[in-house]
């Protein structure tokens, strides 16, 4: 299959692509066009003009989960496009906030959205085929040493109550291929760890080959991490034990996490970046 990173955080120095703080990816699978996420803004849609990339063609689209920073390019997406489902987790439309230094802010799928357009979002609560060998998947596996350090991410319940998110509205696209299962989550909130075991749980005698997406390993701001260097070290060295050969991750990863991956998994982690092709 075949993958391009139309935004995300990064782009090639003297690219004349957009980037900004979100995650878009175009993937063809047996002769089939799919999109998985939409970025923050619009910009997505004019990086995909430049590479070639029609989106009009997009058969469906998957939300890994929700958060404005994947969800609001759907606005463009929809624009361009009148016909493709966006598959949803059951949840993905709640009230989700992020508490830091700045107070409390917003950052779920903005209701306009979900309120223009409700017939092209389909909710779905199960393991999910979509298509012959390709699935969406929920994570259950919470194994407190690889939960992801995603601590200020909240849910409001009433007027002002606040609950530490579960993200149960967070999904994985996994995908069929020859050499095993290549495993997509844009954020991996419940752990990178967690999710490619209840992945292997899921799809008993395959093994998990790549992961793409993010980790959510930096810290509010992204110029840190939210987690020891010993986390990073130990979720590359169990992912590598798992059998997994290759890592592309970006977005919510961060720099100085992604540097220690890089350390410890070897050559086959490598950084997303807007404009990359990957053939997986």
């Amino acid at each position: 299959m075949n993958a391009v990173v139309l935004i995300e955080n990064t782009a090639p120095e003297g690219s004349a692509l957009a980037s900004e703080h979100g995650l878009a990816l175009y993937l063809e699978y047996r002769g089939r066009q799919i999109l998985l996420d939409a970025g923050s803004s619009g910009r997505f849609a004019d990086n995909a003009a430049a590479l070639g990339v029609d989106l009009s063609q997009v058969e469906l689209a998957v939300l890994s989960h929700g958060h404005y920073d994947h969800a609001d390019g759907l606005r463009r997406f929809f624009q361009i496009n009148d016909h493709a489902p966006v598959y949803i987790r059951q949840g993905a439309d709640g009230p989700m906030f992020s508490l830091d230094d700045r107070g409390v802010r917003y950052i779920g799928i903005h209701r306009d959205l979900l309120g223009q357009f409700p017939e092209r979002f389909v909710p779905v609560t199960r393991k999910h085929l979509l298509m012959e060998g390709l699935w969406l998947t929920p994570c259950l596996r919470r194994e407190p040493a690889f939960i992801g350090r995603a601590s200020n991410l909240v849910y409001k319940r009433g007027e002002d109550d606040f609950l530490p998110d579960d993200f149960r509205h967070e999904q994985s696209l996994v995908a069929e291929t020859d050499g095993g299962l290549v495993l997509f989550n844009s954020c991996s909130h419940a752990g990178i760890v967690n999710i490619v075991l209840d992945t292997l749980d899921q799809f008993p005698g395959q093994r998990v080959r790549a992961v793409v997406g993010g980790f959510h390993m930096a810290s509010p701001g992204g110029t840190g991490m939210n987690c020891s260097p010993e986390y990073v070290f130990s979720v590359a060295d169990t992912l590598r034990d798992l059998g997994v050969e290759e890592i592309h991750t970006g977005h919510c990863t961060g720099g100085a996490a992604l540097e220690r991956m890089r350390q410890r998994f070897g050559r086959g982690c490598t950084a997303l970046t807007t404009g990359q092709r990957l053939i997986l």
